[in-house]
């Protein structure tokens, strides 16, 4: 259940912190939401992951999915992903969630050492 609160409080406040805030914010939520609801490192890693990964998703499909896959096609093809407007979403989504999982753990271990 602390779990499940804290992917949600994580994906809010970095959906908050993002209207207003650089991108890199979901870190700040994601450390800060880790520091102060303990959990096991592994746990902590995994909240940040997965809260940020869903977010940065929807929102990238979102995005790509009201501009017809112009601005993803053309950067895939750039890229070598050979056109996958959806690759390129998958893997915008997977450096997110590395950001919010390893500002998460960060905070995990603050924790572990107050």
């Amino acid at each position: 259940m602390k779990f499940t609160i804290s992917v949600i409080l994580i994906a809010v406040l970095s959906f908050a912190f993002g209207l207003y805030l650089p991108w890199w914010s979901l870190a700040i939520a994601a450390f800060a939401v880790t520091a102060l609801l303990h959990h096991r490192h592994g746990f902590s890693f995994l909240a940040g992951f997965v809260a940020i990964f869903l977010l940065w998703f929807l929102l990238a499909t979102v995005i790509d999915v009201r501009n017809q896959h112009i601005l993803s096609r053309k950067l895939a093809f750039l890229l070598p992903l050979g056109g996958n407007s959806f690759l390129l979403t998958l893997i915008t989504a997977l450096v997110g969630g590395l950001v919010g999982g390893f500002a998460a753990l960060s905070g995990s271990l603050l924790r572990k050492t107050r």
